[in-house]
């Protein structure tokens, strides 16, 4: 652990120039008196860095020294990878190893790069996920990356949708795919390669076997065939409904001109239809299939009902 700051230390001196012992405690997360004494561990070790006093000091290199130490370990090559989203590899335990990688990096650029390196850090971010809804949980998101990187297989127990809720299953961890800030888990197992929502596990068990994946997967190509399948199960009914030039404008329908506009538009069920319909109001008027219009009229009724008392 020390080592490693006292290369993060030299690589902050060799990137920004004179910085103070407050900074350097500042950006390594230790006490002033820590960087004392590594910056006195790195003067015994001969690299050429002196401490100058007053308001305007600090500690810096002497002109003209760089330092080699810019070889990126396993995983600072991982993390480099991601640097585009810093919470993601925080969340994988690439964090750290995310933070030094980029200090190497900058360090090794020629200094009109490392400016434009950090114009990019200081006006770009990307933050995934969606407004609404709180950030999934997922305290085992750190081990199952483990299991990917590893190719070690694991038992998990997994909450789903149907019955039987809970199961409990080992599986051979192909991959890791974030989706909208949601991690999902493609993993082969006894029914094939199935894809697992990572905030659903409720307990993850260490497998000591390796195994291998199968000759031809490509993780890539796998998600975009799990995408077409989903959308193409998402809406295997449809509705008749009659809109207001409102409703046609919500649901992205041509609307018709001088009043209500008739449209079939596409529906994944009964049930996930009656709550998004719900959501127009007097926009929409259901028309087809009989039951959703039936199971609309009697959430009507009993909003009606419970207003009135």
């Amino acid at each position: 652990m020390r080592a490693s700051r006292l290369v993060n230390l030299l690589l902050l001196l060799q990137n920004r120039g004179r910085m103070t012992a407050r900074q350097l405690a500042e950006e390594l997360e230790v006490s002033a008196r820590t960087v004392y004494r590594d910056v006195e561990a790195l003067a015994a070790a001969g690299i050429p860095l002196y401490g100058e006093a007053g308001h305007a000091g600090g500690y810096r290199l002497v002109d003209g020294y760089r330092t080699r130490l810019t070889g990126l370990t396993a995983d600072e090559a991982q993390a480099v990878f991601l640097a585009a989203l810093p919470g993601t590899a925080a969340e994988l335990g690439l964090g750290e190893a995310l933070a030094t990688a980029q200090l190497k990096l900058r360090a090794a650029l020629p200094a009109e790069l490392r400016e434009h390196a950090g114009r990019i850090q200081e006006r770009f971010l990307l933050d995934a996920p969606g407004w609404y809804g709180d950030a999934d949980e997922t305290p085992h998101l750190a081990a199952v990356a483990a299991a990917v990187w590893a190719r070690r297989a694991v038992v998990l127990r997994y909450r789903r949708w149907r019955a039987p809720e809970e199961i409990e299953r080992r599986v051979e961890p192909y991959g890791l795919v974030l989706k909208a800030g949601r991690w999902y888990l493609v993993a082969g197992g006894p029914s094939g390669t199935r894809t697992y929502r990572v905030d659903q596990i409720i307990e993850l068990g260490g497998q000591r076997e390796e195994f291998a994946v199968p000759e031809g997967f490509v993780l890539a190509a796998y998600w975009q065939g799990y995408l077409g399948d989903f959308r193409a199960r998402l809406h295997t009914g449809e509705a008749l409904v009659r809109l207001t030039p409102e409703g046609a404008r919500r649901l992205g329908v041509a609307p018709a001109e001088g009043g209500w506009t008739r449209a079939r538009v596409p529906i994944e069920s009964v049930d996930h239809a009656h709550g998004e319909f719900l959501r127009l109001g007097a926009e929409v008027e259901v028309l087809e299939p009989a039951e959703l219009r039936d199971r609309i009229a009697g959430t009507v009724r009993a909003l009606a009902a419970r207003y009135d008392g």
